[in-house]
């Protein structure tokens, strides 16, 4: 789902996609390579299936396929994900190796990709690179002056770390408008458990991040002493706002996050902030409708702003400024980030490459002209075709269940299946590229083209504010692989790079590729009618438009996938959060169920016969699995457990069959085996 708000998108990822594979191995690609969406050798044929699904399906690939030293997890999506990354260094690299014959675009993302492949430039220029910013911040006078400077820096950054986040989204009760959003933010931690979590690795973690703030203060010239006294500053105010934070299952609920409200209610919120010197400062001036999502950590902004000295609060912005600003500097800033959050975080034993950050660099902040360059190469109009036609039958299937169902009143399922009616379908890529011909981009300064092509976007989404809707927007780029469900757009997103082997595979049967992206169609469809996503109407606006007896059953029916998911352990005595991973789960368990019953009526008059040794149900069971095969280190399950609203692959698989009886008949298993359900769960 896209989040509340998006104001830059970042380098989107799946719940356990990578983006690397071993450096021996690293060259640009100039085609994609080929790999089944059904694969035999993925297979571990010493599992019962009816035992361990996921074992069955996935287990050669996890022997095979260890976890390169770069990353903290590895899977199927993750080495396609790296495959695409590959094809696009390819592109890039050629873009910037030419000095002409180039569209203005080409030259723009070959240009920002020489600047940050040139390390040495990178190392000559060092921490000054940074200096106008540090030094910006440093003249700041008096707590009325931040707010000015706070706006500055989110143009450059747009990171919801800089104290709190704010930019654009539509207004949840009314959809056709854009309004102002201020949301939550502050930490140097992934989530506001890592603050107060009161365990022995918790407390073990917390000490390690003072001591990775410090030396980042360090780097910057601090004396020791004082760095580490800096850093109990920053963590003082962190832990401040993480106890002010929603959890992340409180913030599932789209209707505690609605607060509107006008600058005069705004500023009596905080009164120690001048919003209007912020808001003239990032282009507002004059907006007076926002959406605060959480007022009681905006008091908490407030009551650190009227508590803390001048200083403090500038020791905690300057900290965040080198924090966001690590990738852009020498290698001493890369390597002590990467120290902190991958190696002690994730548990990712070596850095990433440069080229695969400057990729990564690239498609985060000029992502359509990279996009265009990869759509243009490796999809072609058959495949789109192909996968509309498929959403088509999938959301055929919807409109039959919900027209069949037992538990739902004839007054919702009328305005469900509207709703359903009203979703629309995106495909690869979006009908119209974005325009970055005002971005300047130069050669000899990395941090700058970071900070201009941030900039721009922000510029961009704030200029949405009071503008007529633009539908027809993407908040992922074409090479991603990924796909999102949009409440509020009402919409379902494939980008191109979702649509590719061994995801969805031209050359493979329907069986295995409706398994596999037919359920990713049937799952983002699903999304629409989860517990978060059915308060959004056929509009978009979030709205209450079921019967009360018809939102008691499906919460009936929910609290059995939650009960399910609440007795898997992740890693030690951690157990699936299933509240966190409620709609997750029910989009796994509606989206396969969605694309079995598509794929039986598509393939109705074939005569299907079995192939591989496997039967049709069966390879259709081993493609919705293989999409999944993958690892994660100890750090990174423990870091999913907390933040991450997808359960575990192995559960993403084993806990959807458990509930489908076709899985138990297409392997005849017998009914006291662990993949048979005596009662299965079923919503959809």
């Amino acid at each position: 789902m896209k989040p509340i708000v998006l104001v830059v998108p970042a380098l989107l990822l799946c719940a356990f996609q990578a983006v690397a594979e071993p450096a021996a191995a690293e060259t640009p690609l100039t085609a994609l390579p080929y790999s089944p969406s059904l694969d035999l050798t993925s297979l571990d044929r010493s599992a019962d299936p009816c035992n361990d699904f996921y074992q069955y399906a996935c287990g050669g690939w996890v022997k095979n396929n260890p976890i390169p030293a770069d990353q903290a997890g590895w899977s199927v999506y993750g080495k396609l994900a790296n495959d695409n990354q590959r094809f696009l260094w390819g592109i890039l690299d050629d873009l910037a190796k030419k000095n002409e014959g180039l569209s203005v675009p080409q030259q723009k993302i070959g240009d920002y990709f020489a600047a940050c492949m040139d390390e040495a430039a990178v190392e000559q220029r060092g921490v000054a690179a940074l200096g106008p910013q540090l030094q910006a911040l440093e003249a700041v006078g008096t707590k009325a002056a931040l707010a000015p400077q706070l706006a500055q820096m989110h143009l450059a950054y747009n990171s919801t770390g800089l104290l709190f986040g704010f930019g654009s989204n539509q207004d949840f009760e009314d959809v056709q408008s854009v309004i102002a959003f201020a949301v939550v933010g502050g930490l140097g931690l992934p989530d506001r458990d890592y603050y107060l979590k009161a365990d022995r690795k918790s407390a073990e973690l917390r000490v390690k991040y003072l001591a990775h703030v410090a030396r980042m203060f360090e780097l910057l010239g601090d004396a020791p002493a004082a760095a580490k006294t800096q850093a109990a500053q920053v963590m003082a105010i962190e832990t401040a706002l993480a106890k002010a934070s929603f959890t992340r299952v409180e913030r599932r609920d789209p209707h505690k996050a609605l607060h509107k409200m006008n600058l005069v209610s705004l500023r009596k919120l905080t009164p120690a902030f001048d919003w209007n010197a912020y808001l003239s400062a990032m282009g507002v001036a004059g907006v007076d409708s926002f959406n605060v999502t959480e007022p009681k950590f905006y008091k908490a902004v407030d009551h650190q702003l009227q508590t803390r000295s001048l200083a403090q609060l500038k020791t905690y912005l300057r900290w965040h400024l080198v924090h966001e600003s690590a990738a852009y500097l020498p290698a001493r800033f890369v390597d002590e980030d990467f120290a902190f959050y991958g190696r002690t975080l994730r548990g990712t034993q070596a850095p990433k490459a440069r080229w695969k950050r400057c990729v990564a660099l690239v498609d985060g902040q000029l992502g359509e002209a990279l996009g265009e360059e990869f759509v243009k190469r490796v999809f072609t109009p058959e495949m789109k075709a192909r996968t509309l036609a498929m959403t088509g039958r999938i959301e055929t299937a919807m409109a039959d269940e919900l027209r069949d169902l037992d538990w739902m009143s004839e007054p919702t399922k009328v305005l469900a299946l509207e709703k359903l009616h009203a979703i629309v379908n995106k495909v690869g890529y979006p009908d119209r590229w974005r325009d970055y011909s005002s971005v300047q981009i130069r050669r000899d300064d990395f941090l700058g083209n970071a900070q201009r092509a941030v900039s721009f976007e922000t510029h961009r989404q704030l200029a949405k504010i009071g503008k007529p809707l633009d539908r027809g927007e993407w908040f992922m780029t074409p090479p991603t692989v990924n796909a999102y469900y949009d409440p509020q757009m009402n919409d379902i997103n494939f980008p191109a790079g979702d649509l590719l082997p061994p995801l969805f595979d031209p050359k493979m049967d329907d069986a295995p590729n409706y398994g596999n992206t037919g359920s990713t169609i049937g799952h983002e469809l699903t999304h629409g009618f989860d517990d978060e996503g059915r308060q959004f109407d056929a509009k978009g606006n979030l709205k209450d438009w079921w019967t009360k007896p018809d939102a008691k059953a499906f919460e009936q029916r929910a609290a059995c996938v939650t009960d399910q998911y609440a007795k898997y352990v992740i890693i030690d005595d951690i157990h699936i959060n299933s509240k966190l991973t409620e709609g997750e789960d029910i989009a796994d368990l509606g989206g396969s169920v969605l694309a079995y019953i598509a794929w039986k009526a598509a393939t109705k008059d074939q005569g299907l016969k079995a192939q591989d040794g496997f039967s049709p149900d069966q390879r259709f069971f081993v493609g919705l699995a293989q999409w999944a095969c993958g690892s994660l280190r100890p750090e990174a399950q423990r870091e999913r457990a907390l933040i991450d609203p997808h359960s575990p692959p192995r559960y993403r698989i084993n806990g959807v069959v458990v509930n489908m009886p076709e899985f138990g008949k297409a392997f005849s298993c017998p009914a006291t085996s662990p993949m048979v359900s005596v009662k299965p769960c079923r919503i959809w």
